[in-house]
């Protein structure tokens, strides 16, 4: 029989398919059975209410999207409260995504979130550090290791670290998250991009910039997924622009031992039941076992001398 279980950490998932932070919410499960997935993985949330970033928040561009939502939250309160109990009736596991501007502010709300029904918590580190001129926690190796070495502290479950694709010190920063404690890292949070409308000649989002997701973005976050997986040994989640079961399977050939759906639930919301199923349907094809022997499968040993030439090209 055909084995799709998945392995992250000390948490054990039916299959290597979830949903990405921001992009999945209960009303789902009018749709489809939410424990067909692997995981749940909750909107970001923070300690206080916020009524997030001003309109318009999303906008399309060639093959993908924009958006600048600004994390918008009910607050810790009211999570706990309602959401909570809401996933307490499912058996996957329910991992929450949290966000704060300090370290000291994620290491308060980090413990304060570690309450029976959450599996693990994933730090959304590629939010803006106010401690750092508002640059994310993930452009950095320093205050990577920083903040994840601080909610290492403050709780016992496990962290799953969120990276930013807007750094030049991709590995460096997963390398950082690791040694603070990290059990897990998810690569990668949206691409700072940028639309304007050429007929107002106004930026299309009322922030100005935002973050591109969808298949446009998918080459970047892969690579990154690559690089990661090369360079940990910790487990990495891939995350960015999949939108077909070809693509789960790429960024699971190319070393992440799960995936993570965003966009394409926006314009397809039972898409995920269909990723699990043509996954199952090609491991059977492929003559696999388990999706665990996918896991990092990609023939790269002829072409990694040439890979660390262009990367070490001026």
């Amino acid at each position: 029989m055909l084995d799709l279980t998945t392995q992250i950490g000390s948490l054990t998932l039916k299959n290597p398919i979830m949903p990405a932070s921001g992009t999945f919410s209960e009303e789902l499960a009018q749709l489809f059975d939410l424990d067909v997935l692997g995981a749940h993985v909750t909107k970001t949330i923070t300690r206080e209410k916020r009524s997030g970033n001003p309109t318009p928040r999303v906008c399309e561009v060639r093959g993908s999207m924009l958006n600048s939502i600004g994390i918008p939250s009910k607050g810790l309160d009211a999570f706990k409260a309602n959401v909570i109990p809401f996933y307490d009736r499912y058996n996957a596991p329910l991992i929450v995504s949290i966000s704060a501007g300090s370290i000291d502010e994620f290491a308060s709300l980090c413990e304060d979130i570690s309450v029976p029904g959450v599996a693990a918590i994933e730090v959304n580190i590629s939010c803006p550090n106010i401690e750092e001129d508002g640059k994310a926690f993930a452009m950095r190796p320093s205050t990577t290791h920083a903040v994840i070495a601080k909610l290492r502290q403050a709780t016992d479950l496990p962290l799953w670290a969120k990276l930013t694709p807007n750094t030049g010190e991709t590995t460096e920063v997963a390398k950082a998250a690791e040694e603070a404690g990290a059990d897990a890292l998810v690569v990668s949070n949206t691409l700072l991009a940028m639309a304007i409308d050429i007929h107002t000649r106004r930026p299309k989002l009322g922030n100005l910039m935002g973050g591109l997701s969808g298949p446009a973005f998918k080459p970047i976050a892969l690579r990154m997924a690559y690089q990661c997986a090369k360079s940990v040994d910790i487990p990495v989640i891939g995350c960015g622009g999949i939108s077909t079961v070809e693509d789960v399977i790429e960024y699971l050939i190319a070393g992440a031992v799960a995936v993570q759906i965003g966009t394409a639930t926006f314009i397809e919301p039972h898409i995920m039941t269909r990723m699990i199923d043509g996954l199952e349907a090609y491991l059977k094809t492929q003559g696999f076992q388990s999706v665990s022997q996918l896991v990092g499968s990609v023939e790269d040993e002829e072409a990694s001398d040439g890979l660390v030439f262009m990367e070490a090209a001026p």
